[in-house]
């Protein structure tokens, strides 16, 4: 899954970066709000964490103009503001969450967990299909109780396709959705991973779908 991070304090922007990818998130960060704009209306982010006190355009304003673009991407706003009338014109800016500074890393990511998966229609912090099971809290796969070991690459893959469960995902979404708006995967990445996490599930648990893309299936459609 991939966060785009808006916070101007460097510090924090690192701790928070730190704490995001150690449990698995692909992050962007970005430290004004122009540029925030910008990339938050052109890259296909799973969610976007923003704080409201940023430079050239403060973060209340990013989410507006997002809105107003039709960017539907789960906000949650971070902020050291906490009147409730703050809170008031977050959420009716479009916030899907809002979390007062200071805050706990655990706090931060079960909020972003719960908005992926409303944003999915899931309601479960347990993602299955078929025998495929990933505990989203502490990123951990099985397949029929048994734990799989994982990279990390292909644990954010398993992670992907589960939120899409039935759905033909292609390669060129797989893509942006698991690398840095930076990274340049070459054509055969997605290929060479789906194949390493084919060998981990259960025989055609993912299916390739000619010319679209790939779907994970929950077996029934097999005999």
């Amino acid at each position: 899954m991939r966060v785009l991070l808006v916070e101007d304090e460097p510090a924090l922007a690192h701790a928070l970066q730190q704490t995001l990818q150690r449990a698995g998130y692909v992050v962007d960060v970005v430290a004004d709000g122009r540029r925030a704009w910008f990339q938050g209306g052109v890259e296909p982010y799973d969610v976007i964490v923003l704080d409201l006190g940023l430079p050239q355009l403060d973060g209340l304003s990013v989410l507006q103009r997002w809105r107003a673009e039709g960017v539907r991407t789960p906000v949650l706003i971070l902020t050291a503001r906490d009147a409730w009338h703050d809170k008031v014109a977050g959420i009716d800016a479009g916030a899907d969450d809002y979390l007062t500074k200071p805050f706990h890393g655990e706090e931060l990511l079960a909020r972003l967990r719960a908005l992926i998966r409303r944003a999915h229609g899931l309601a479960a912090p347990v993602l299955s299909c078929g025998d495929v099971t990933l505990d989203t809290r502490t990123q951990r796969a099985s397949v029929a109780g048994r734990p799989l070991t994982l990279t990390a690459q292909e644990l954010r893959l398993l992670s992907y396709l589960l939120h899409h469960a039935g759905q033909v995902v292609a390669r060129t979404e797989l893509a942006e959705h698991l690398y840095a708006g930076d990274a340049e995967p070459d054509s055969n990445t997605i290929e060479v991973f789906i194949a390493r996490l084919r060998r981990k599930l259960p025989p055609g648990a993912i299916e390739t779908v000619r010319g679209l893309g790939y779907r994970l299936t929950d077996g029934s459609a097999r005999g």
